[in-house]
């Protein structure tokens, strides 16, 4: 056979004799005797010699039977098999037969067979199969040609012979035999254009016409489109369409299938398939919007790659992830924030603004899960771009807003989004294991940059913190005291406080006991949390005491213990990680660097200026934390050094600092202390207001000769006050009454006769300048005279006074509750000349009403304050001026949220229903919610605040409320229903808030409350029948709204409700009162929320007077009551020659200004909106101007019903009374011919503010379209149009 096999080896096609001559053995070596030898080498070499004779006869094969033909060409492709082993000895051999048949291109005389493609299956099976890793690229290429010859020059691929290629590509197939695939890949390549069509019409029978059993790959369709597309994308440009087709079946999972693999197909690399094939492009972002969950879920997923791998498609994809940012699936918006940030981490540039705007949206998610993962993935990207400058300036410019993001968060209510903003600081805004040098000049350079609200948000974390240590401190300090029952009450309690300041405080308690009894046997432990909360505990020290408590905690058969978990959240909220005495020391050598200009200030982006200010403002937070750190000669000096610069908001931050940390000073510093001395007198002299009360606070808290050195300072200041150069005086009255209310003892004696003598008589009751008359109603602080400025000082002076004295055994409280009542009845003129100016009215207005709030937070004087007094006070939370409202607003929820005022003031926010303002009535309601909640939550965690319900409980609001609204001076006809609509908005304003849960039953509570006082009468007018009318019928309108808001108000109420004494009589025993105030129609009315009928200009807006008597006449009370109320009687006229003129020269009653919100409790400096030509438009056009609710022209015949209203109420009052307007609502049209009869008769007075005009959507905001009334049609024929005008404009 050796010989056979190498003469027809030598043999070629040119030698026909020995073609001859051979052609009996070539056909017997085709015999079965060969075929079928059972010797391997004899099988081989047969082979060898039958491929050697196709090549010598071809194009003709010497055997002409198929079926003959048949079992050669199977029985070579068994030999095939041979090439596994390259290590055989007779590899060569088998090369050999696979070069000749690649080369001749053997297999192609079987095209003229029928059952051809057995031969071909059997071919590339075997072909695929032999195929390894230890064959040489010759190999392959032979595989390949014999391959494609056959698949190209054929008249189709079958489906099984193509399911023999495509099997190689499925995964599973493709892991087993990477070499097969990777031929199977070549060969496809290679034969592209030919295959193609097979390919198609086997994708279209199974994506399309559903036959799954043309092939056994049916089921791995996508899979195999997958590699196909990856090979080339040519091989399917017939089956895109087609999974177009399958992206909008009915079928959910066959739809999550295909956005798969699309997914892949879109994402990939180099895949140019969205632009290529727009509509498949758009059809898949529309499952984005899927109905089935897991594909818009899988949608989401994918455009991660495909930011990363395409960011020209990141427009397109934008729309989809917005929307999907939104998504009602927790999961899905998660994935929106994962997607955008791992793009983000990898690029920055790859994600645009918008996509960093949803991320930022998402912090703010209902759920923590979402939440935290917004949180997290914007500081990766602040640390990353901000703090690591990877990527440029550029870069860091365009996350730069995340520092401020953060920290806003920490507003939010729930303890995990505090505790993980806590993480974030101390992790990536300021790395906490830098370096100290570092890490202070990190956090120096932050706080410089940071927006207002988030250096709130960073100063109340330091302070939760701090307030989180003295807890725990104090924790320590009851396990050294003997066991006690009182003992245990006071440490449940104080783990109950701890408790709520860590995650899921319901499980945190049962951990903090567990911790609280391992620390009662474990002293080393305790002496370890010692150690880690002592003021002296340095950053280091910290870090060791946290790592040893774990340590001693840590169970090393339990790898998750939640408990564990619990104590390193404590630990880590408590352990000092960024501040310690080096840190201080560090922070203040940044700041001198600063000051002597060598500092990077330009470099970080911030001003020398601003980080200055920032770093002493820095520095006073710290103060308040961490006061040990900042007792060194250095520090101080540093500190001296800035209290000589000239920026006043620097000084006065250093001399906080002092008052905060130099308590040893005197002791240890002498050299200090003679340096401080003088320059806090100085300060205290002539400094600003605020630099001499962080001065005279600075001198009570850190010497011991205080008396002496507040001596030094009260005498001179005393004796040099002149009201002539109202300039001088602000400093000196801040000083004196600053050291009046820290030593009363010394100084509330001689501080008496300068009250009487200079600041009651000789400047509040005398005006020595004249004030713009510009109409404005406010005016930004530079632009307030120093007189006004001077006054509102000398206000805070009486109010500093009468709390250090804290007692009214000298009738001085009374005396001046009286002046201050008097201010606000005059409308902040006290004089009465007319020479201040609108806008110095309301700082004056606005310095009496807080004036008399502050002095309610002491019991002593809030006793004495009479309802008139509260009313009146009331009362500024609606005035004309919007600056005022927000002021006085946030002065009063500030003081209700720290339970320093008494109940009865948080019913003045039921007032802020009328406001015109939607924020300022959205701020009412937020401020309503806080206390509320507050107060119910003391009151759980404070078992003794059961004794104090009455002045504790939120619920007991609702009479105070009612008395209120029942005094308020728009309520003058308890039976007009627009007035009562008004009631019924500001009670349910109120109630809306309080019945949002029915605690307790508290729904019955109140509706028992509201019918209990009507077994009462009105204490402030009891005898009065119209007094106690209109408290009835605002009874009766709670009870409706109550009623019919809450279906559970008809049980009984759990406990009888008292009433409050100063506001209302004791019930009579006889005494029955079964009426309704408030008709049936009335009722239907208030209820329904119908609109106002169109009413006419008279009626417009609420009566800006109403009949009654006249306020602060009291049958009892002081010896001094009546001579000040007959000083306002007798004044009243003057006011009244006056007020014509006065009015018209304002011109519209609103603010001429747009002021920027007031954050702070000092109004901030604003700038004018340009609405005057609006208003000299108004003038000139002559058009009437109404800033009320409605504007609707004036019928005929009102005019005469008004004349005789106010005639009418003229004659109930008698001309005795002087005339005193109604300031702030629009005064009602009158015809000529009552303009000089109203001017002769004197009014009614009425108690209170200007109000606020009805229609301020925001304030100061006067619109040309909302400022004109309608026309009038014939000005000539109705003179009394023409009157109006003029009405209007007042």
């Amino acid at each position: 056979m050796m010989m056979v096999v190498k003469t027809f080896m030598d043999m070629d096609q040119d030698s026909e004799d020995e073609k001859q001559q051979y052609l009996p053995l070539a056909l017997h070596l085709a015999s079965e005797f060969f075929l079928r030898n059972p010797n391997k080498d004899v099988r081989l070499l047969v082979a060898c010699c039958l491929a050697d004779i196709f090549r010598i006869y071809a194009p003709e094969a010497p055997y002409t039977s198929h079926d003959k033909l048949k079992d050669i060409f199977l029985f070579i492709t068994r030999q095939l098999k041979g090439l596994e082993d390259t290590k055989s000895p007779q590899f060569n051999r088998y090369f050999y037969l696979l070069e000749n048949l690649a080369w001749v291109k053997s297999y192609n005389i079987c095209f003229e067979l029928e059952d051809c493609n057995d031969i071909f299956i059997q071919l590339f099976r075997t072909l695929f199969s032999v195929i390894n890793n230890s064959h040489n690229q010759k190999v392959q290429m032979h595989m390949l040609d014999l391959m494609s010859s056959i698949i190209m020059e054929g008249d189709g691929v079958t489906q099984e012979l193509l399911d023999s290629i495509l099997i190689n590509l499925i995964p599973a197939h493709k892991n087993l035999n990477k070499q097969a695939f990777d031929l199977a890949k070549v060969l496809l390549k290679r034969t592209v254009q030919t295959i193609e069509p097979c390919i198609a019409n086997f994708f279209n029978q199974v994506l399309v016409l559903g036959k799954s059993s043309v092939s056994d790959l049916s089921e791995h369709v996508f899979d195999l489109i997958q590699e196909l597309f990856a090979i080339d994308p040519h091989l399917l440009l017939s089956v895109m369409p087609q999974l177009e087709f399958k992206l909008k079946s009915n079928d959910g999972e066959e739809r999550l299938a295909v956005v798969r693999l699309l997914a892949k197909l879109f994402g990939s690399k180099d895949s140019d398939l969205a632009t290529q094939n727009r509509p498949l492009w758009q059809c898949f972002l529309g499952r984005f919007n899927d109905i089935h969950v897991p594909v818009r879920l899988e949608s989401v997923k994918f455009a991660s790659h495909c930011l990363m791998n395409h960011p020209d498609l990141a427009k397109d994809l934008t729309e989809y992830l917005k929307v999907r940012s939104h998504d009602p699936e927790e999961a899905i918006r998660h994935d929106v924030i994962v997607t955008i940030i791992t793009a983000g981490k990898r690029d920055l540039s790859l994600v645009n603004d918008q996509l960093l705007g949803f991320v930022r949206e998402r912090t703010l998610d209902k759920r923590w899960r979402v939440r935290k993962e917004a949180m997290m993935g914007l500081a990766q990207l602040y640390k990353k771009y901000c703090l690591h400058a990877e990527a440029g300036k550029d870069a860091a410019e365009k996350v730069s807003w995340i520092k401020d993001k953060l920290l806003h968060i920490y507003y939010q209510n729930s303890i995990d989004d505090k505790l993980l903003v806590e993480k974030i600081f101390a992790q990536y805004l300021v790395p906490h294991n830098l370096e100290t040098e570092e890490r202070m000049k990190c956090l120096y350079y932050l706080y410089a940059s940071l927006d207002p609200n988030a250096v709130k948000a960073l100063n109340e974390m330091w302070k939760c913190q701090n307030m989180l240590r003295s807890h725990v401190r104090e924790l320590l300090d009851l396990h050294k005291q003997p066991t006690s029952e009182a003992n245990s009450a006071a440490m449940f309690g104080k783990l109950m406080t701890i408790a709520k300041n860590l995650p899921d405080p319901g499980k945190a308690q049962d951990f903090v006991k567990k911790f609280n009894q391992v620390l009662g046997d474990d002293e080393k432990l305790r002496s370890q949390l010692e150690l880690l909360i002592s003021p002296t505990c340095s950053c280091k020290q910290a870090d060791v005491c946290v790592r040893e408590i774990a340590r001693k905690l840590a169970n090393p058969k339990q790898p998750t213990n939640p408990f564990l978990e619990m104590v390193k959240f404590l630990l880590e909220r408590i352990a000092p990680v960024h501040i310690d005495s080096e840190a201080i020391s560090a922070l203040v050598k940044l700041m001198n660097k600063s000051i002597e200009g060598t500092a990077d200030d330009e470099e970080e982006g911030v001003s020398p200026d601003t980080a200055i200010r920032a770093g002493l403002e820095l520095l006073k937070v710290l103060s308040f934390t961490h006061p040990t750190s900042f007792h060194s000669a250095e520090t101080y000096e540093s500190l001296l050094q800035c209290l000589r610069m000239e920026d006043d908001k620097v000084a006065e931050a250093a001399i906080q600092i002092f008052r905060n940390t130099g308590h040893k000073i005197e002791t240890d510093l002498p050299q200090i202390r003679s340096t401080l001395i003088p320059i806090l007198h100085q300060k205290a002299k002539r400094g600003t207001p605020h630099q001499a009360k962080q001065a005279v606070h600075c001198i009570h808290a850190i010497f011991s000769n205080k008396e002496v050195q507040l001596a030094q300072i009260f005498e001179p200041l005393s004796r040099s006050l002149n009201a002539d150069v109202p300039e001088q005086l602000i400093t000196p009255l801040v000083s004196l009454g600053h050291i009046s209310m820290l030593a009363p003892d010394q100084f509330a004696s001689p501080m008496k006769s300068v009250v009487a003598n200079f600041i009651v008589k000789d400047l509040l009751m005398n005006d020595r300048s004249t004030g713009e008359k510009n109409g404005k109603l406010w005016s930004p602080d530079e632009e307030v005279s120093p007189e006004v400025l001077a006054k509102v000082q000398a206000i805070k002076l009486l109010v500093r006074w009468l709390l250090g004295m804290k007692n009214n055994q000298s009738k001085s409280a009374n005396s001046t509750l009286r002046l201050l009542s008097a201010m606000l009845v005059s409308e902040g003129d006290l004089t009465e000349q007319k020479r201040i100016s609108k806008s110095d009215m309301s700082r004056l207005r606005l310095a009496a009403g807080s004036a008399i709030m502050k002095l309610a937070q002491e019991p002593c004087y809030h006793e004495i304050i009479t309802p008139e007094q509260f009313q009146l006070c009331a009362l500024v939370i609606n005035d004309e001026c919007y600056q005022v409202r927000q002021i006085f607003a946030q002065k009063l929820h500030k003081a209700l949220v720290k339970l320093l005022l008494p109940l009865e003031y948080m019913a003045i926010f039921a007032l802020c229903a009328k406001d015109p303002v939607k924020e300022r009535r959205a701020h009412a309601r937020q401020c309503l919610l806080k206390n509320i909640s507050i107060r119910r939550e003391y009151i759980k965690q404070n078992p003794m605040a059961n004794e104090k319900l009455l002045s504790l409980l939120p619920e007991y609001v609702v009479p105070y409320m009612i008395h209120l609204l029942a005094h308020d001076p728009d309520f003058t006809k308890p039976q007009d229903v627009d007035q009562l609509r008004d009631v019924k908005e500001c009670l349910w304003f109120m109630l809306e808030v309080l019945m949002t849960k029915n605690e307790n039953n508290s729904h019955a509570f109140m509706k028992k409350m509201s019918e209990n006082i009507k077994l009462t009468r009105d204490a402030q007018s009891p005898d009065e029948p119209k007094a106690n009318e209109k408290l009835y019928t605002v009874c009766d309108v709670a009870l409706c709204v109550i009623n019919s808001k809450s279906a559970l108000c008809n049980a009984d109420s759990p406990k009888d409700p008292v009433l409050p004494t100063k506001f209302f009589t004791q019930p009579e025993k006889d005494f029955c009162n079964d009426r309704n105030y408030i008709s049936e129609e009335t009722r239907v009315l208030l209820l329904t929320g119908k609109p106002k009928p169109t009413g006419v200009l008279g009626t417009v807006n609420k009566p800006l007077s109403a009949t009654g008597r006249r306020p602060y006449i009291r049958t009892t009370g002081s010896e001094t009551g009546s001579s000040v109320n007959s000083e306002l009687s007798s004044s009243a006229g003057n006011r009244s020659r006056e007020q014509s003129s006065d009015i018209s020269e304002t011109g519209v009653s609103e603010n001429d200004e747009n002021p920027v919100r007031i954050i702070s409790v000092t109004p901030a400096k604003t700038e004018p909106v340009k609405n005057k030509e609006i208003n000299s438009d108004q003038t000139t056009q002559g058009n009437s101007t109404e800033r009320g609710k409605k504007r609707t022209a004036t019928a005929s015949g009102t005019e005469n019903i008004h004349q005789k209203t106010e005639e009418k109420s003229v004659e109930e009052t008698g001309p005795s009374l002087a005339a005193k307007t109604r300031r702030g609502r629009p005064t009602k049209p009158e015809p000529q011919g009552t303009t000089a009869k109203n001017e002769e008769t004197n009014k009614p007075p009425v108690r209170g503010r200007k109000r606020a005009a009805a229609n301020q959507e925001s304030p100061g905001n006067l619109e040309a379209g909302n400022a004109k009334a309608p026309k009038q049609q014939d000005t000539a024929k109705k003179p009394a149009a023409a009157q109006r005008q003029i009405d209007l404009q007042r």
